[in-house]
This record gives C-alpha cells, sequence and structure tokens, in this order.
C-alpha cells in the first residue's frame, strides 16, 4: 500500500447526546504518538459527572431506539459500514498515530474488519425474532427478543477500532443505546466513529462516547445504576474488578479478559510455513494481541532446528515507523507497556532464559522493543504462565502429543490456540483437547465476523462476533395468551 502521512488531530471532546462537549469540569487528557513519546494532542478527561449525562442520554434515547425496526436499525449499518470504507485512510492513521500499529496492519485489518462487522450485523439482527412453542396448556405461546438496554462498552488500548466495533455492532443492531469508554491512552477513533455513526443516521443519545482515565470514568460507568449490561475487553486483573462490580449490581456481562496461546509445531508440520506462522502468531500488532502466540512447543526432533531459524530470522523481520509501508513491529503502544516487557525479560533472565535473540529495548525515541526470543525455560516460569502482551517468545520442546496438550493447556489462560501439523487427524484430535476458545491450524490469527471468539478459564467469558455475539444484547420474554373460552 501507498504511504500515509501523520494525520495532525484536533483536540477531542466527549460526544454526549449527540453533541461535542468538554468534560464538566474542564479536564484534558493528553495522547501520544507511541514512535515519538510525543504529545499530539488531547482529549477531555471526563469524570462520573460526564458519565451520568451519558447514561441519562442512553436511557432517554432507548425506547426509540429499541422500537425502531430491524430493518431500519440494518440499514443504518450498513451506512456505517460504508461510510468505514469511504474513509478507510484516515481511520487508519488515526489509528496508526495512536497506537503505534503499523499503517500496512491498520487499513486491511483493524478498518476493514471493522466495516464487515457492522456489515454482519446489519444482516443478522433481521434474522433474529422470537419462537412460537407448543405448550401443554390452553394458551398461544411464544417467546420475544428483547435488547438489554444501555449497555457500557469498554476497550481497550491494543485494537481500539475492532474491539469497539465488536461491542457496538451487535449492541445497536439489537436495539440498545450505549456509552462508550474507549482506553485513555488510545481514543481517537471511538471519537471519529461518533461523527461517522452519526452521519450514517444513528440518532441522538444512543452512541456517546465518555473518553477519560479508568478509575474517573471507566468505575463510575461500571457501578452506574443506569446501566444494564456492561461488555469489556481488556487484562485479566482489571476484568476481574470489572465482573465483581457488575456482579453485585447483578447486571450481565461479557469479558473478554488476556490470554497466553500456545503455537505447537508436530514433528509432521512443514516447517517453512510453520516458521512463518510462528512469528506471524508473536509480532502481529507488535504482540499486543490477547490472542497472540507467545509460547512456541516444539516437537524436539525439530527443536534446534526451530531455534536457529528464529536466531536468523526475527532479526530481519522490519521494525520501524509505523507510518512506514514495510514495517512489521511498531512501537508499544505507551511507556508503561514497554516497561512491563522490558520487565518480564529481566524476569526470563534471572529465571535462567537463554536469549535466543533480542532482549532490549531499541535504542531509538518512543516505545520500541526487539522482537525477542527465549529459550530454556521450565513451564512454572514467570514468563511462560503471566501474559507478556509485547514481541517476545518462549521456546519449550516436548516428545510426546499429550505432553504438548498438557504444557499448552498448563496456564491459566484459554483464549487462542494453534497447531501446525499435516496430520487432518491429529489436527481435530487436538484441536478438541485443548482449553481455548478458537483454535488455528496451520496458520494465526484467522478471524471472520461469522466466527465468534472468547475465552475459558482466567480469559473471560462470553463469545464476539458470530450469532453468538448477538445474543448477550438480548434478552428472551415469554409471552403466553390463555385461549379459553370465559362465559
Amino acid at each position: 500500500m501507498s504511504s500515509l502521512s501523520r494525520p495532525e488531530p484536533d483536540p477531542g471532546q466527549l460526544y454526549i447526546d449527540g453533541r461535542w462537549r468538554d468534560a464538566a469540569d474542564g479536564g484534558r487528557l493528553d495522547v501520544v504518538d507511541p514512535s515519538t513519546g510525543q504529545v499530539v494532542t488531547t482529549v477531555a478527561a471526563g469524570t462520573g459527572k460526564d458519565v451520568d449525562d451519558a447514561v441519562t442520554a442512553a436511557r432517554a434515547a432507548l425506547p426509540a431506539w429499541r422500537d425502531t425496526p430491524a430493518r431500519a436499525r440494518g440499514r443504518i449499518l450498513n451506512r456505517a459500514a460504508a461510510l468505514i470504507r469511504e474513509h478507510a485512510d484516515e481511520l487508519a492513521a488515526l489509528e496508526s498515530l495512536d497506537v503505534g500499529k503499523p499503517i500496512g496492519l491498520c487499513r486491511p485489518v483493524d478498518v476493514l474488519t471493522a466495516a464487515d462487522v457492522y456489515e454482519y450485523y446489519a444482516a443478522l439482527v433481521q434474522t433474529v425474532g422470537g419462537e412460537h412453542r407448543t405448550v401443554a396448556l390452553p394458551a398461544h405461546a411464544y417467546t420475544r427478543r428483547e435488547p438489554v438496554g444501555v449497555v457500557a462498552a469498554i476497550t481497550p488500548f491494543n485494537f481500539p477500532l475492532v474491539l469497539s466495533s465488536s461491542k457496538l455492532a451487535p449492541a445497536l443492531a439489537a436495539g440498545n443505546t450505549v456509552v462508550h469508554k474507549p482506553a485513555d491512552d488510545t481514543p481517537l477513533s471511538a471519537l471519529f466513529m461518533a461523527d461517522l455513526l452519526t452521519d450514517a443516521g444513528v440518532p441522538a443519545g444512543v452512541v456517546n462516547v465518555v473518553t477519560g482515565r479508568g478509575p474517573d470514568a471507566g468505575e463510575p460507568l461500571l457501578r452506574h445504576p443506569g446501566v444494564d449490561k456492561v461488555a469489556f475487553t481488556g487484562s485479566t486483573a482489571v476484568g476481574r474488578h470489572a465482573a465483581a462490580t457488575a456482579g453485585a449490581a447483578l447486571k450481565p456481562v461479557t469479558m473478554e479478559l488476556g490470554g497466553n496461546a500456545a503455537n505447537i509445531v508436530f514433528d509432521d508440520a512443514d516447517v517453512e510455513r510453520a516458521v512463518g506462522t510462528v512469528i506471524k502468531a508473536f509480532v502481529f500488532n507488535t504482540g499486543q494481541f490477547c490472542m497472540g502466540g507467545p509460547r512456541l512447543l516444539v516437537a524436539r526432533s525439530l527443536y534446534d532446528t526451530f531455534l536457529g531459524i528464529l536466531a536468523e530470522a526475527v532479526p530481519g523481520v522490519p521494525v520501524g515507523d509505523p507510518f512506514d509501508p514495510q514495517t512489521v513491529i511498531g512501537p508499544m503502544a505507551g511507556e508503561r507497556h514497554l516497561a512491563k516487557v522490558q520487565e518480564y525479560v529481566r524476569r526470563a533472565r534471572a529465571e535462567g532464559a537463554h536469549v535466543v535473540t533480542g532482549g532490549d529495548r531499541l535504542d531509538r525515541p518512543g516505545f520500541y522493543h526487539q522482537p525477542t526470543v527465549l529459550s530454556g525455560l521450565p513451564g512454572d516460569s514467570t514468563v511462560i504462565q503471566e501474559e507478556i502482551f509485547g514481541p517476545v517468545l518462549t521456546v519449550q520442546p516436548f516428545d510426546t502429543e499429550d505432553e504438548a496438550i498438557a504444557l499448552a493447556n498448563g496456564t491459566p489462560y484459554g483464549l487462542a490456540a494453534g497447531l501446525q501439523t499435516r496430520d487432518v487427524a491429529r489436527a481435530h484430535r487436538v484441536a478438541a483437547r485443548l482449553d481455548a476458545g478458537i483454535v488455528w491450524v496451520n496458520d494465526w490469527a484467522m478471524l471472520d465476523p461469522a466466527m465468534p471468539f472468547g475465552g475459558v478459564k482466567s480469559s473471560g467469558f462470553g463469545r464476539e462476533y458470530g450469532p453468538e455475539g448477538l445474543e448477550p444484547y438480548t434478552r428472551t420474554k415469554s409471552v403466553l395468551v390463555s385461549l379459553e373460552v370465559t362465559a
């Protein structure tokens, strides 16, 4: 693709009840370009008063939007998808600036996936309805599928546009209204999307965007009595708190949390293809991918071969300016995220890891870390058990299929997993035994709006995408009408 220039975004405001406005207390929040470490703009730093205004607007807009026919809502979402495609370059540039995401990834993955998701739910919602039920009563019995109400959508820093679309599209399609709290580090595409959704025909108050820090804006949103459902993507630690807070108020939640996926390479794998998949799995989105593959489990007969290939190939993966179309690995999204990766690599060294390649922060402006491969760590070491969330790969050998599965399942997480093999029977057998919400065979990061994803164990619960991603935004009501004849 041709290169895009860095945008110069205007200062951002809150979007509440169809209007742009400053935070009630006038607070501002810096937005930093991760590739330079420099502030590029500011956005409003919302607080509890702003959250309350947003929820009030969402509640007021709910009856009319809920009663809008599904076909009409679908037409609006289709227009939103068309506008996303029309403004693809602007959205890609904003996402790249905000996250440090390579521009070559932003347009085809982030932007076009978001458009696909809006289109998918625009079509799917028109097939959703209640059912007639045969009952052993003199009654006409049927069910209705209705929206849950006001949805709090809380999204993380790594895939702002994709992970907001996975919540807003099904929520809006089902007739809910939304208050969206994007990550404080990466709010720009959420603000841009507020304008696009309005241009598509979403009425005032149906989508509200409150930027701000987690304790100041996210916490009041979680606790607000006017919120009917919470849809959260983020770390497992914060997700536990969010689920407990919502649970105390008996609010339904969907939680897409951390991951630490294993990528298993069996001895019958196509080695050349497997190497490409292994590298893709751990450097995709600079390793800031909850469904990334930071743990490589490789058959012992291929172990030394793989280490040798990775030692030569990984340093050649292009690291650099996110706006260079050739860049594969950009900066970490923020300084604290870089510090976290550095600390994990330090711990790995202390626990006896051999650094096959990489291992350090890059000596350049911005928040860059070398793509890093570590070997020689036991299965209970910190960097194997915990989510690093950076371009770091650990490599462990295994001798049998059962051992590979035990190692893969041997962490608290269960979001994604993968295996590389030419044996079709093994592919199905192993996929069935892996503790993961999604399993890829002979590739990585294959995602489509029709296929659900989500976690088990400490990776959360609930699903996004597919019909399964629409269900949590509806509730079922039973209606029974007596057919008895009265005198």
